[in-house]
């Protein structure tokens, strides 16, 4: 006789209320990704400024430089690439529409074959074809799926992504640009290095709940890249005030 005391109902092994991240888009992890280059970016700049010792308000005015000028160039080089990663897929969906009108047959047996490789019967695969082939949306749709690994519904916005762009660096950037807004002199540079190292750390346990590692991992690599980028830029200019190139 089965023992049934110790057999799992099939509700504990599988939940079935579970949940995955949405990671196709990425909208989220994206904007994680631009504060954490503004934050680099622009913690460099304002140490590299320090090291070099001038007036506060060249500092100051760097790192206000730095703010817009990076989240400027975010935005126009993100604009640019959305629009002509869009014009291209769209390009390719009017080549694929056309081909549907034109080759029906041919592009029904092309689907068919796509579902076979998979490993679905073939006449299981034709019938399946057959429904996907119903409508010209539905056709274009799932062609554009199966063959070209795009949805048409989601092109994505150039302007929202520009947009996007362009605050996530900003903010970033600002916190940096805060502590030397805030603090004059070499106290300024201190705490710019404890804002900027709290930021880090917080954008570091952010993306580990993108990727699903253990958040002090991610924390003290973002810390990390974040300090070595700082350290260089900030040595870069203590070496050209003792070497008083400017």
């Amino acid at each position: 006789m089965r023992d049934t005391t110790t057999a799992e109902a099939p509700s504990e092994l599988h939940d079935p209320e579970h949940r995955h991240r949405d990671v196709r888009k990425g909208g989220a992890r994206a904007a994680v990704f631009g504060v954490s280059d503004g934050l680099v970016s622009n913690a460099s700049l304002v140490l590299g400024m320090e090291g070099a010792h001038p007036a506060v308000a060249a500092v100051r005015l760097a790192g206000l430089a730095g703010l817009f000028g990076g989240a400027l160039s975010m935005a126009a080089g993100e604009l640019i690439s959305m629009r002509a990663q869009a014009e291209l897929l769209e390009r390719e969906l009017e080549v694929e529409r056309a081909e549907i009108a034109r080759h029906f047959d041919g592009e029904h047996r092309e689907l068919q074959m796509i579902y076979e490789r998979r490993g679905i019967a073939p006449a299981v695969a034709y019938e399946l074809a057959s429904e996907m082939m119903a409508t010209p949306e539905r056709a274009l749709e799932t062609h554009a799926r199966e063959e070209l690994g795009i949805d048409p519904d989601e092109l994505g916005s150039p302007v929202t992504a520009a947009g996007a762009s362009f605050a996530s660096f900003a903010l970033g950037a600002l916190v940096p640009l805060v502590a030397v807004l805030a603090v004059s002199g070499a106290a300024g540079a201190v705490l710019a290095v404890v804002a900027s190292g709290a930021a880090a750390l917080l954008v570091g346990v952010t993306l580990a709940y993108f990727s699903g590692r253990p958040p002090w991992r991610s924390a003290v690599r973002q810390l990390a890249v974040c300090a070595a980028a700082a350290t260089v830029t900030f040595g870069i200019g203590t070496l050209v005030h003792h070497l008083g190139v400017l």
